[in-house]
């Protein structure tokens, strides 16, 4: 398979990437499952920008800032927020149906967590599905786009070519496994990652069963360098039902008004923050694990019987109706919710432009570490950021194509299975899949101590020689790939977690409680060369200072 263009993931990165890069040569889009399995389409509360009068770029900067605790890099800040009112209008002019206010003329904005202003531009509690719908029907009628569905990224290829008489290690494509189970070089001029995010790598996730950081993984074992993957996000409120799986109750209920209560109906968030509900996710998820840990309960309650039974059914159509499903009317009654893994804040490294250190290599949306969000997300921040550098990488591509378009595909080894033989047993995958998320989830989770991190180092490790032996032993499958690459995720975000020796935004450890100006930086880690085993993995050598 060749192309000028490969795109790894199906999300509203890699489908706004897909399109623009389509006015200059052939696109391919691998997806791991079905197009529409994507974190993008369960996307609730909406896309941030500065949209209103009451509003601006300042307000917008400053509330990025704060939730990311220091660590956001300010360029970045003000390029994303300065180019992103653009890039909403961008997608209302490929079909997104944004709600609009009462007079039919602007957008209806919500408010959530973090934000001084209203600025979140939704379709009621479906903001996701509507935007990949609208990307989707665009992507199929391209004729420039190729869209592989059931296709698994394995590793990227990586050459060696001539740059003005140096050789360079560039990204020359991916190896694919197709649907047939053939693992097939996938040639390309340019190679984005649009994987999305990481979050199958805990117990407890708000996210798709696909978010198993499979780009970050490639790229890490390329040798690209990747930063900050000690913050991830905890969503405060996720459904807790014994029957749900990774609902979210979206922050823009909160937005709306909703409370934190326990059972006995008592509010708790005015002992940790001055703005309540409305306070970043950081707080309120460290606040509901506080409160769960010492009362001994199992969740508490989000409230909003307060407002009007009509508006709620109109605002959050989804959210109703999924709960009405496990016997809950928010309209009457709380709603049971737990804090859940949901977003990562690192991943790889890149530019302005969303180029890698490895060339040839892009790396979009939540694959990517940009420094837009520091050491904490603002709530919808990660939607603008995917469409801005979308078309930031697409602007870079289209200034350097005269270059670009006269790459020469080279030959590339075809895939070798060696000695593998089929795998017959499945809970060889199934077993350490679920021994590495609850290990995340117990060792290195919302609260964390040195103890707890060097225990899952350890065993880590030992579950990472034993996934490698298998992974050289037995023909690749899907779900070898997705074990294979979790277990890389769950070692970086422990050596990260290790590095970091102060508590700050997303990352807190008991044994630093406060911040301290030496970690006001991000820890930038790469493959370590000449290793022993493939997961000799870091190199703290790059500490970017800010």
């Amino acid at each position: 398979m060749e192309s000028d263009f490969l795109v790894i993931g199906s999300g509203i990165a890699g489908l706004s990437y897909a399109l623009r890069v389509a006015q200059l040569g052939s696109v391919v889009v691998v997806t791991k499952k079905r197009d529409i399995d994507t974190a993008t389409n369960l996307a609730q509360g909406g896309i941030a920008a500065v949209l209103s009068k009451e509003d601006s770029y300042d307000l917008h900067e400053q509330d990025t800032l704060i939730s990311g605790a220091g660590l956001c890099d300010l360029d970045v800040v003000r390029t994303v927020v300065r180019e992103g009112p653009d890039r909403i209008r961008d997608l209302i002019d490929i079909g997104v149906q944004f709600v609009k206010d009462e007079s039919d003329k602007n957008l209806s904005l919500g408010r959530e967590g973090g934000h001084s202003r209203r600025r979140v531009a939704h379709a009621y509690d479906l903001t996701g599905r509507e935007i990949e719908r609208a990307l989707l029907e665009k992507v199929k009628a391209n004729t420039n786009i190729r869209l592989c569905e059931n296709h698994s990224a394995v590793d990227l290829l990586i050459v060696e070519r001539d740059n003005d008489g140096v050789k360079q290690r560039t990204c020359a494509g991916a190896y694919v496994l197709e649907r047939a189970g053939q693992v097939v070089p996938y040639r390309a001029k340019v190679t984005t990652l649009c994987t999305g995010g990481s979050g199958k790598v805990y117990l407890y996730t708000s996210n798709p069963d696909i978010a198993t950081g499979d780009g970050i993984a490639m790229a890490f074992r390329a040798g690209a360098k990747v930063a900050n993957m000690e913050f991830v996000q905890f969503h405060p409120t996720c459904l807790f039902h014994p029957s749900a799986k990774n609902f979210l109750i979206s922050e823009a209920v909160r937005g709306e008004g909703a409370i934190l209560i326990h059972k006995d109906a008592t509010r708790f968030m005015e002992k940790y923050d001055k703005r309540l509900e409305l306070a970043t996710r950081d707080t309120v998820a460290r606040a509901i694990d506080k409160e769960m840990k010492e009362r001994g309960v199992d969740c508490v309650y989000l409230d909003i019987t307060a407002r009007d039974a009509e508006f709620l059914k109109k605002r959050f159509p989804n959210i109703y109706t999924k709960c009405l499903e496990y016997g809950i009317d928010l309209t009457r009654q709380p709603i049971p919710v737990v804090p859940a893994a949901h977003y990562m804040c690192g991943g790889v490294l890149t530019d302005l432009w969303g180029r890698t250190s490895i060339e040839g290599l892009f790396a979009l949306g939540e694959t990517a570490c940009t420094g837009l969000h520091g050491g904490n997300r603002l709530a919808s921040n990660s939607l603008l950021e995917a469409v801005v550098f979308s078309e930031r990488a697409y602007a870079y591509c289209e200034k350097n194509w005269s270059i670009l378009s006269h790459i020469q595909l080279q030959d590339v080894d075809p895939w070798l299975a060696g000695r593998a033989v089929p795998l017959e047993e499945e809970i060889l995958v199934n077993h350490n899949w679920d021994l590495i998320r609850r290990t995340m989830w117990n060792y290195v989770g919302i609260v964390r101590t040195t103890k707890r991190l060097e225990l899952a180092r350890q065993r880590m490790l030992d579950i990472a020689t034993e996934i490698e032996q298998h992974y050289r032993d037995y023909f690749v499958t899907a779900n070898m790939v997705e074990l294979r690459n979790i277990t890389w995720i769950a070692l970086m975000i422990i050596y990260a977690s290790l590095k970091r020796k102060e508590s700050r935004g997303l990352h807190y450890i008991l044994d630093f409680p406060d911040q301290d100006e030496l970690y006001r930086c991000w820890e930038v880690f790469s493959k370590k060369e000449g290793g022993k085993n493939p997961w000799d993995i870091v190199s703290c050598a790059h500490a970017k200072k800010l």
